[in-house]
């Protein structure tokens, strides 16, 4: 048995800053002659290091109001304990129960400012002054440098996550890339890079999108946490779909007089099919039973999808039909597309044969508009976005602008990031 290879990832910048941070709260607290414990100032340097820019600021507020909340009960506590204080154990039993008291308070007043999140940060603040510093001889003095140790933090935290160099965004070419074996990994997904670059960019006005074989239902999960503004063009050309808002912008129909000579077509060929239509945006797949494993296995391992809605009759003549697809072993396919092309239906529609990733020996077969192509669709776009250029990216050499070599999933985002940040 061959041994996969372990791909470790690579160092990110996040983990960088995260370290710059930490060495910047020390250069901070030497200038203060250590009058401050740099300790507090790390972690909200720390917590303040997000992904993205609008996380940093939630962060950054959240911090901020626990911060506040926290000393201003800490305080409260310390100049109790201050003013009273009793020895032995009894003593002790009464600091527990004030403190674990003050708890009630504390996250009551984050729920009455509307500030929940911040309940957490209010209570370690609190505790951090109560539990650590109840003996100090001048709280005013501990309380203060507690905030301002924090409020260090959270500045070098949102300053260096914050921190860009300027650089001319190209914001007049369209960047358009494939997904298996070009964006997505082995595990059908984006790496944490790529995610993160993308959204930064396209936040920054990328303008960027998907062109695939895959139908929507495919594409909702994988692609859920990418920011796409603009649609993806879906179904090999036949679909331009907008994930965010669930909507077809376009569809290319196959007209209804040829989509049932093509139903009638598979029937007499007596090959099972499946019939995908378009109803108000929702994708309805009508299929007949059989006998076929295969189709029984298609059937039943994607219809646990929300996005997927199959139909065990024939699909109606009346309706619209976006796509056909069939799959078999290779010799049958070839035999079904000959006897396709011996009837001339292909000068009348767009048929398409590619190898089966998951079926070892199977290939698809794939009936489509005649106009339907992601050519079309990227002039569609084009006229949405009003650039000037397109620039593609994809693992079949001779039909986009960047041939990928399979292999490492980020080249995709680094080329898009070396053109878009001039």
């Amino acid at each position: 048995m061959s041994k996969k290879k372990i791909k470790l990832p690579p160092i990110g910048l996040r983990i960088i800053k995260s370290a710059v941070a930490v060495f910047m709260c020390y250069a901070v607290n030497l200038l203060r002659a250590g009058g401050g414990i740099v300790f507090y100032s790390q972690l909200s340097a720390l917590w303040c290091m997000q992904d993205y820019a609008s996380d940093t600021k939630k962060n950054a507020i959240q911090r901020t109001e626990g911060t506040f909340i926290g000393a201003l009960y800490g305080l409260i506590v310390l100049v109790m304990f201050n003013s009273v204080s009793p020895d032995g154990y009894l003593a002790v039993c009464v600091r527990a129960l004030t403190v674990a008291a003050f708890i009630v308070p504390i996250i009551y007043t984050t729920v009455i400012l509307n500030r929940r999140n911040a309940s957490y940060f209010s209570c370690v603040v609190f505790l951090s002054i109560v539990v650590n510093h109840a003996n100090d001889i001048n709280p005013y003095l501990f309380v203060l440098n507690r905030v301002l140790d924090t409020m260090i933090g959270i500045a070098i935290g949102v300053g260096l996550n914050l921190f860009r160099f300027k650089r001319k965004k190209n914001q007049d070419t369209l960047f358009i890339s494939g997904l298996d074996d070009t964006l997505f990994n082995e595990n059908n997904n984006l790496s944490a890079y790529s995610r993160v670059e993308l959204n930064r960019m396209i936040d920054e006005g990328l303008n960027f999108t998907i062109s695939t074989i895959r139908t929507p239902a495919s594409l909702i999960d994988p692609l859920r946490d990418i920011r796409l503004k603009l649609p993806v063009i879906a179904m090999d050309g036949a679909a331009l779909f907008n994930i965010s808002e669930k909507r077809f912008e376009k569809v290319y129909i196959i007209p209804m007089e040829i989509a049932r000579e093509v139903s009638k077509f598979f029937e007499k060929l007596e090959q099972p099919f499946f019939a995908n239509i378009v109803i108000d945006d929702t994708v309805l797949i009508y299929y007949n039973k059989t006998d076929s494993e295969i189709y029984n296995r298609i059937v039943e391992e994607l219809r646990k999808s929300p996005y997927r809605n199959y139909i065990n009759r024939r699909a109606p003549e009346n309706e619209n039909v976006v796509y056909y697809m069939t799959v078999d072993k290779k010799e049958r396919i070839e035999d079904v597309l000959s006897s396709f092309k011996a009837a001339s239906f292909d000068r009348l529609l767009k048929i398409t044969v590619s190898d089966s990733s998951e079926y070892e020996g199977y290939t698809y077969l794939r009936i489509y508009n005649r106009n339907a192509s992601k050519k079309n669709m990227i002039d569609y776009l084009l006229q949405m976005t009003d650039v000037k250029s397109v620039s593609t990216f994809g693992t079949i050499p001779g039909q986009y602008t960047h041939l990928i070599t399979p292999g490492d999933s980020n080249t995709v985002v680094r080329m898009i990031k070396h053109d878009f940040e001039r």
